[in-house]
């Protein structure tokens, strides 16, 4: 059976990962690739970085975004998080503090869910290249649903 999660459900997801699946369109297509995230509950938005490339054209030209979290155990025990938002890049300082909110978010997590710990950004993502600096952007959350499998056994 299938059941809608609570809001506080939907929250311990987003904040409890740091992977998913961002969508957006390009070329009338739809995309979806893995990012690296944070969930900032404080100004309730995703936290985002990436080289600027196919993805952020992409956004920039259309900005309805969707990001899609799963939180897996087994194929009857699972919860996943859509988030429909619309995308905003940021730059100069206010770039810097979210990177900054993004790196010792992302880091928090990684502590706590595998037990290790992360000293750099490119510890737990691949978007630092050499002449490339990253874009950094938000996603400015305008609906949460969520969902989990419950697997009733007599």
């Amino acid at each position: 059976m299938f059941k809608n999660l609570e809001t506080k459900e939907i929250e311990y997801v987003l904040e409890n990962n740091y992977i998913g699946q961002i969508g957006y369109i390009y070329n009338n297509r739809p995309f979806v690739v893995p990012i690296t995230y944070y969930f900032d509950k404080e100004s309730n938005a995703i936290i985002c970085y990436s080289g600027d490339g196919h993805k952020m054209s992409a956004m920039r030209k259309h900005p309805t975004v969707s990001l899609l979290v799963s939180d897996v155990d087994t194929v009857t025990d699972w919860k996943s998080v859509l988030v429909h938002g619309v995308f905003e890049q940021h730059f100069g300082s206010d770039a810097k503090a979210y990177l900054h909110k993004f790196s010792l978010g992302i880091k928090a997590v990684i502590l706590e869910k595998e037990h290790s710990k992360a000293n750099f950004i490119s510890d737990f993502s691949s978007k630092i290249y050499k002449d490339n600096v990253p874009a950094i952007f938000i996603i400015k959350i305008e609906d949460i649903t969520g969902k989990k499998r419950l697997d009733f056994r007599a």
